[in-house]
């Protein structure tokens, strides 16, 4: 039986460790609210529910 191949997409998201950026911050931030913007760039962890799930994608 071959190698299973780790999932890239969520490799490149979320990487080694157990924090992920918000949604909506990527682009089109000039209508948004200042707050909204503000809150958008501290990252969040991930629950502990999640991070076992990932755990089995990313190796």
């Amino acid at each position: 039986m071959p190698k299973l191949k780790s999932h890239k997409g969520t490799q490149k998201v979320i990487g080694n460790n157990s924090k992920i950026g918000h949604p909506g911050t990527r682009h089109n931030t000039g209508k948004k609210n200042a707050a909204s913007n503000r809150s958008g760039r501290t990252a969040s962890r991930i629950s502990k529910a999640d991070a076992n799930r990932l755990k089995k994608v990313t190796y």
